[in-house]
């Protein structure tokens, strides 16, 4: 850009010193002096260095003097163009005599390609995290680390970390036009620099800092710098990937064991383990138990440990609690080469308020309403994201997709997605905004989400989308050309309150119940169900799944693998909370490791070994996942016999069928009769009553021989011991 020296009015100068100019490069770095068409013409070289004693430009091993612009911290050189022509060095000492040697970044052009401009101004640049946010990179021969972040209503965006002391007159950035994009290259900086953006608002020129929205690594909690990372890790889970991709999960087994990593287990001084640590330790733990996948509640960056990750503040890192990036590239990796696939919680729902993140982050509502009526959570205390805004949405969808892909995460379970959907979600009357058509529907939400499912599946193969939806919004997991929202699977919350309630009752009392364990079989086949046993149900004052179930101590232990034996028999697939499987009596606390000397008691393995027992039964019995979102999968054998508490229903495959039957009370069933669809010797596969499990031992193990007795609409039957508060599994 052409500005004569001479002839540049101070106030250039002055708005560069006050750190209040919106184009530094019209200012710094290297200007033509006269025509550009005249090949001898001058150059005027400026740079600004507060705080230099002396400076001196370095190029080809020539070095020119620097002058000084009387009562500045400016430094000018003027010479012929020629002699000049690429890229040079800055060599200046400072006020402490330290000596550097930097390249001029404001002789580089701009690195954000205009097709990347107009895609994120779009809202469809997908790998939009490849270029904002702080990446090393080398430009024209010269290693350094480029930088970029959105914020249309900044004045000035400054960089500045623990490589400029913290200064934000050092490195002002360029402004991509009316993109709001912001970037600059700082030569010479390397991965591990500390940084942060310091944001002049245009309106009321207010001075703030901000964490990096794109920054892909933070410094451990309080500190909230964003942290330059290069990763080289080197990814050895192609053929899980490649199966993957291949497999049909809605004939397929798909078990979760969720866990947070914070208090899954800790070190002897209550002190967190390494992602690889976690992962060796996971893998030696889960494999055993059958799960086919583990969910982690969010480990994208938060600053607070109660919130479990669910206010999160660095979307884009892995939390430094437990290590670096690449520590959780290897966790994943590791799972996946011993065939355990890993879900990662995530929360586009909302975001917390801190004044670091991204509240108000160039100084106005910009990722969130400025309406607190649409803006804010007011039972969570967080903003909600402004999903209309096209640069909002791409943050989020290139989000999801740098998990999936930069992770190889194998899913994502979506927290919160009713509270999306519904705009008088948990308000009052007079306190929310009507669609334009005058309803509650989140339209903007409901587009945002239909894009979402349809970019994670087509760019990921075989990665799962689970959506935690407790209302009954129809088609969540239909897909999108059809109406639906395109998610995979939705958390059966329904069943999951219904199941519960109906165990915590005293069985005595079931009998009037017995609604609760059929009601749901009502719209099983209407979504894709997973039925969740989630952290949500041992928290809050809520009790351990063990502290719900009636009775005494052997009542409670029989109680529990009976719901666990209804749970892996019912169709949908499973998921279980960390601690449930010993049965922790104790609710869980996220500040401590669970109560593992707990299986040094018998009562509490034979809890796990029941869960164990029960997983690779359902992993190696298609009739109990085959067809477990279709109708023809499952029937009833007799769902009616309230008196007596029991239900009895057959799982089908292609190939074959189960039969379940279940007690819900502490009275052996004798003789019980129930009907089969073919003759034949009937043996038990299990049993949540054998003296293995800790139960009574009460059973058939004798074998069952059909009668030529019509029962329960079928030709034949069978006389069956229903040993007390125990689920039995049987087939030919």
């Amino acid at each position: 850009m052409n500005a004569p020296a001479d002839k540049l009015l101070s106030d250039e100068l002055i708005r560069i010193i006050e750190a209040t100019h919106h184009d530094p490069f019209s200012v710094l770095g290297r200007h033509l002096l006269g025509s550009k068409s005249d090949a001898a013409a001058d150059t005027l070289i400026r740079v600004y260095l507060p705080g230099a004693r002396t400076a001196a430009l370095v190029h080809q091993g020539q070095e020119f003097s620097l002058k000084r612009i009387e009562g500045s911290d400016f430094f000018e050189w003027k010479g012929i163009g020629k002699y000049i022509k690429d890229h040079y060095q800055i060599h200046w000492f400072d006020r402490h005599n330290q000596e550097h040697l930097d390249f001029d970044p404001y002789i580089f052009a701009p690195f954000l390609g205009d097709l990347d401009v107009h895609l994120f101004n779009e809202g469809q640049h997908w790998n939009i995290y490849q270029l904002l946010g702080a990446h090393e990179r080398e430009i024209n021969g010269i290693k350094g680390v480029t930088f970029a972040t959105w914020a249309p209503n900044a004045e000035r965006i400054s960089i500045v970390g623990d490589f400029n002391e913290w200064d934000g007159r050092r490195h002002p950035m360029r402004v991509r036009g009316a993109s709001g994009l912001w970037e600059l290259f700082i030569p010479g900086l390397s991965a591990g620099s500390l940084y942060k953006f310091e944001i002049r608002n245009r309106q009321t020129g207010d001075i703030f800092l901000k964490a990096d929205p794109y920054g892909q690594a933070f410094e451990l909690r309080p500190q909230t710098s964003a942290i330059v990372v290069n990763s080289n890790y080197e990814w050895k889970d192609a053929f899980w990937l490649q199966a993957r991709a291949e497999r049909n999960w809605l004939k397929s087994p798909f078990s979760v064991y969720e866990l947070h990593l914070g208090s899954w287990r800790r070190g002897w001084a209550n002190e967190f383990l390494n992602y690889r640590e976690l992962a060796h330790q996971i893998v030696d733990y889960v494999k055993p138990l059958g799960f086919t996948h583990i969910e982690i509640l969010p480990i994208s960056e938060h600053p607070f440990d109660d919130s479990w990750g669910y206010q999160t503040t660095g979307y884009f890192a892995p939390t430094s609690r437990f290590g670096t990036p690449d520590d959780f590239k290897y966790c994943v990796d590791y799972l996946h080469q011993h065939n355990i696939g890993i879900i990662l919680d995530w929360v586009p729902a909302h975001f917390p308020k801190d004044a670091f993140a991204l509240a108000k982050f160039d100084g106005t509502a910009l990722y969130e309403h400025e309406d607190p009526r649409l803006g804010e959570h007011r039972d969570w205390g967080t903003l909600i994201y402004n999903y209309g805004r096209n640069e909002v949405r791409n943050f989020l969808l290139s989000n999801a997709l740098f998990w999936l892909k930069e992770f190889h995460i194998d899913g994502l379970r979506v927290d919160a997605v009713a509270s999306m959907l519904y705009l008088d979600y948990s308000r009052e009357d007079g306190d929310w905004l009507p669609n334009q058509y005058g309803g509650n529907e989140n339209i903007e939400a409901i587009h945002f989400l239909r894009q979402f499912n349809e970019l994670c599946h087509g760019h990921c193969p075989g990665a799962l989308v689970i959506a935690e939806e407790s209302t009954a919004w129809p088609q969540v997991t239909r897909p999108t050309w059809v109406g639906g929202l395109g998610f995979t699977l939705k958390w059966n919350m329904g069943w999951m309150h219904d199941t519960l309630n109906y165990f915590t009752k005293d069985p005595i009392h079931r009998q009037f119940h017995h609604d609760q364990l059929t009601f749901g079989m009502m719209y099983a086949f209407t979504e894709n169900f997973m039925l969740p046993f989630s952290h949500d149900e041992v928290v809050h004052g809520k009790g351990s799944m063990i502290g719900k179930m009636p009775g005494d101590d052997w009542q409670k232990m029989a109680n529990l693998r009976l719901l666990y034996t209804y749970m892996f028999t019912y169709p949908g697939t499973k998921l279980l909370f960390m601690g449930s499987e010993f049965a922790q009596w104790s609710e869980w606390a996220n500040n401590r490791s669970l109560d593992w000397h707990l299986l040094d008691y018998a009562p509490h393995r034979g809890v796990h070994d029941t869960v164990r027992d029960l997983n690779h039964l359902y992993r190696n019995r298609s009739e109990l996942y085959e067809r477990s979102f279709e109708w023809n999968g499952f029937e009833w054998l007799d769902c009616h016999d309230s008196t007596q508490s029991i239900v009895s229903y057959i799982r089908k495959s292609d190939t074959g069928f189960v039969i379940v039957l279940l007690n819900f009370t502490p009275i052996p069933r004798y003789a019980y009769r129930v009907g089969v669809p073919v003759a034949g010797q009937y043996k038990e596969l299990f049993n949540s009553d054998s003296m293995f499990y800790g139960g009574s031992n009460l059973g058939n193990a004798e074998g069952l021989y059909s009668q030529d007795i019509p029962w329960m609409n079928h030709p034949y039957s069978v006389e069956i011991t229903l040993p007390p508060l125990a689920g039995l599994i049987i087939a030919l």
